[in-house]
């Protein structure tokens, strides 16, 4: 597995959430999904005070901006560059600058490493939430977003659903 690193794109104001699923729609038509892992327009909470009542919104911490983790390589840098609304990656002239570990802390952005003792292909029960007592087997693990597609029967049909590692146990 390649190496993949954050990256920040400047958008027009107001589009980042339209960036983000143009970006989201081309990764799964040109199947690069194992090649930008996740696309983010980061959120938080804050208290607005309108006509003396208060309201818990969330509102974009950097407007303008989306966060991207990926692998930069020549049909990645394409394929974000090239989505409408995207004016260009941030960095001296054309040239992407990842996000240091230094940064990605200071925004929230945790590097975890997680092991796990399954791998595609095993037999796996849900052991919480919605699918709780199914059983499937894996066809896809995604330890950035620390989730496993596994094929569920659904009325006689085959049928992928996304599990969080904490939701399963290998049989």
């Amino acid at each position: 597995m390649s190496k993949t690193n954050w990256y920040v794109v400047h958008t027009y104001s107001g589009y980042e959430n339209k960036v983000k699923a143009n970006i989201e729609k081309t990764i799964e038509n040109r199947k690069l999904q194992d090649q930008i892992l996740e696309v983010s327009v980061p959120l938080q909470d804050v208290i607005e005070v309108k006509n003396g009542v208060k309201k818990k919104v969330q509102k974009k911490m950097f407007p303008g901006y989306v966060l991207l983790n990926m692998e930069m390589n020549d049909d990645t840098w394409y394929v974000v560059r090239n989505t409408r609304g995207v004016t260009g990656f941030v960095g001296p002239g054309s040239k992407p600058v990842p996000l240091t570990d230094l940064e990605m802390k200071a925004m929230g952005i945790k590097k975890d490493d997680v092991v796990v003792d399954f791998e595609i292909g095993d037999m796996v029960e849900v052991v919480s939430g919605v699918w709780e007592n199914t059983t499937g087997i894996i066809k896809q693990i995604n330890t950035h977003k620390q989730i496993v597609t596994i094929s569920v029967d659904m009325f006689g049909r085959e049928t992928p659903v996304e599990i969080s590692f904490t939701d399963i146990r290998k049989l």
